[in-house]
């Protein structure tokens, strides 16, 4: 650290946001936020925060981390006040944007797992209204947990339902202390999937059948539609800015100007939480799912469909891989000739927003990082690109080639031993890499490559691959020809690895 330059703190505010920042201590916190991470300090916080300035929502935010491994980013933002900078920059309507803000909507921040009791007390707060939550696409999912009275629960929907019991208890059952979940993550129907899961964790448990109808009477699990691209701590700008602005903030984030949040629900809801009234591109709407599709098959299914492949061809950035003659191009064809054919949209509709979202990926301003979008990489294939797969080869009848070679990329990418930085693995040009995804999947793969015999062939050891049912969630070996074709495009990358 510069000697002059200090963590970030309420005193490197103006006394104006020293005022702001008392208040926003003093205000009530009307939401839970289950994820610290840099998504929802880039969108849903800098939302409230637009709704704070522009004096529509008086709320505060009480955020916590879904898994152990947060508790150093809590820790950290408690040291800077719970405040972090918020940079946005990018190009709208060919004008560079780039502004910087202070976000300050976070009235407690806390470890759940060493402070367990601290969430429960939450529970009874009558202000609270609203649960936002973004824990990936795995974190969004039902895994049998035992119930250990005074002990923390480790999934997030297990800790919501254990949350909602301590509510209803304090309040009685009264049905105006209900609360609006709204999930972020990249799941289609996200709310109903959460839902699901509360409801079977409640089940598990013996809860009181009184409960269970409580919580599916007076509570409100939303779906709902997230777009952002938001790039997390600018390694290459981050020290010029400290000098700048004269304090050090190891929390700094960045995002793109472009932002979209849809959610499945009445109008009448944006008096509660006014996003729209805050000019913000929010939208309360009947049905979600072009929305969903749209956004999850070409954004998404192109950041996915990228990674695995260019992190194996020693790409780091996605702006990179827009601008490389072979893998630009490759990225646009497959979302022009495989993802858009296979999405049951209007084709003209998609092809204008998929040029929108590349031009996204082309932002100068923009350094996001492949192995950020590479975490958990095997539950984001199954919601983004399988079902262009399939839907591709049900309706062609044969394999979209393009996505069937990412998936290659994927497997290859997951050739991985475990060692004491984590799961390790080599791409083709000699580095090494770690892979961040669920550990028993990681597990099932890695004992697939280390079993492979010699002799077996790529396709051999793909067949088996897909048979792993638990991974994948369904029976992928049974689909005609994919075997082969991911071996051949494994054999392929192996023989440029020894080129």
């Amino acid at each position: 650290m510069q000697a002059n330059q200090t963590l970030l703190s309420k005193e490197n505010l103006s006394p104006q946001e020293q005022e702001q920042y008392t208040a926003v201590q003093h205000s009530p916190i009307t939401i839970l936020q289950i994820g610290e991470g840099n998504f929802l300090r880039g969108f849903v916080d800098w939302m409230i925060a637009q709704c704070r300035a522009k004096g529509l929502y008086q709320g505060a935010i009480a955020v916590t981390q879904p898994r152990p491994s947060g508790k150093a980013k809590i820790e950290k933002l408690n040291t800077q006040d719970q405040l972090y900078t918020l940079v946005i920059r990018g190009l709208e309507k060919g004008e560079r944007v780039e502004e910087r803000q202070v976000m300050n909507v976070f009235a407690s921040a806390f470890d759940p797992y060493s402070q367990w009791e601290k969430l429960l007390e939450l529970a009874e707060r009558p202000e609270l209204e609203f649960v936002v939550s973004n824990t990936t696409e795995a974190g969004l999912s039902y895994k049998p947990e035992e119930l250990c009275e005074g002990q923390p629960i480790q999934s997030f929907p297990g800790k919501l339902a254990y949350f909602l019991y301590k509510r209803y208890l304090a309040f009685e059952g009264a049905a105006d202390k209900g609360l609006i979940m709204l999930p972020t993550e990249l799941l289609e129907r996200n709310g109903d999937e959460l839902k699901r899961c509360v409801l079977q964790f409640s089940r598990d448990w013996g809860l009181p059948e009184a409960f269970i109808q409580w919580v599916e009477a007076h509570n409100r699990f939303l779906n709902s539609l997230v777009d952002r691209i938001v790039t997390g701590y600018p390694a290459q700008e981050a020290e010029n800015w400290f000098a700048q602005w004269g304090y050090r903030d190891e929390l700094l984030n960045t995002a793109e100007p472009y932002h979209l949040w849809a959610i499945e629900g009445e109008p009448q809801l944006d008096e509660r939480l006014p996003l729209q009234q805050a000019g913000l591109n929010v939208h309360w709407v009947d049905d979600l799912r072009p929305y969903q599709q749209r956004k999850v098959r070409l954004l998404n299914g192109s950041h996915t469909l990228m990674t695995p492949i260019a992190l194996l061809h020693g790409l780091r950035q996605v702006r990179e891989v827009m601008e490389h003659e072979r893998w630009g191009a490759f990225v646009r064809e497959a979302a022009k000739e495989e993802i858009i054919p296979a999405t049951p949209l209007d084709s003209a509709e998609l092809a204008a927003y998929s040029e929108t979202v590349f031009e996204r990926f082309l932002n100068p301003y923009i350094e996001h990082r492949l192995a950020d979008i590479a975490m958990n990489s095997i539950s984001k294939f199954k919601a983004r690109l399988l079902p262009s797969l399939q839907g591709y080869h049900s309706r062609y009848g044969k394999l979209p080639e393009r996505i069937v070679q990412a998936f290659a990329a994927l497997l290859l990418l997951y050739k991985v031993r475990k060692t004491e930085e984590g799961w390790a693995g080599t791409d083709l040009t000699g580095q090494t890499y770690l892979v961040r995804d669920d550990e028993q999947a990681l597990a099932a793969v890695s004992h697939v490559w280390a079993e492979a015999k010699q002799g077996q062939t790529a396709a051999e050891t793909a067949q088996r691959l897909l048979a792993l049912t638990d991974v994948w969630g369904q029976e992928l070996a049974a689909i005609n020809g994919l075997a082969e074709r991911l071996g051949d495009y494994i054999e392929e990358m192996e023989r440029s690895r020894h080129e």
